[in-house]
């Protein structure tokens, strides 16, 4: 093999569940080091009967978030996976919080920009209270799935 270069790690930006701790701990097994961060250009929607919120681009809007520093890829493989097939990731530049610098990163963004399903605001504290124990129970529950030895060829059938 000779010198393997390493893959190069990712900045990803989250604004959603993705946003509490357990949860990402819960995905990826650690907690990466993290930064608040601003997307601009964007907003965050509510989406009806779910619990977890999509963005979309729009002028002028911004949305608060964090950005998840030094994902690696099998862990970036991980968050496409969790993220569903209605999200699109895409690279961005994010604006962090204390210093104002810019940085790539990537998001996933809700794929369908003209969703009437789409609403309001959606509120991460409100979230916490109401849908963050079963949605860490759901989010355990992926990953069990995910590390089944068989979990792919069930999908294929």
């Amino acid at each position: 093999m000779g010198s393997s270069v390493p893959a190069p790690l990712s900045n990803v930006f989250v604004y959603g569940s993705l946003l509490a701790d357990d949860v990402v701990r819960a995905l990826l097994g650690r907690l990466p080091s993290s930064s608040p961060a601003i997307l601009p250009n964007h907003q965050r929607f509510s989406i009806k009967e779910r619990v977890y919120p999509a963005i979309i681009p729009v002028e002028d809007k911004k949305v608060d978030g964090k950005v998840l520093l030094g994902i690696t890829p099998p862990e970036l493989h991980i968050l496409d996976e969790f993220e569903d097939f209605e999200y699109e990731r895409a690279t961005v530049d994010v604006i962090v919080k204390d210093g104002m610098e810019k940085l790539k990163a990537y998001t996933y963004i809700w794929e369908n920009k003209t969703d009437p399903n789409l609403y309001g605001q959606w509120d991460f504290e409100e979230w916490k209270i109401l849908h963050m124990e079963d949605f860490l129970k759901m989010t355990k529950g992926f990953m069990e799935e995910m590390e089944l030895p068989d979990a792919k060829t069930r999908v294929a059938t």
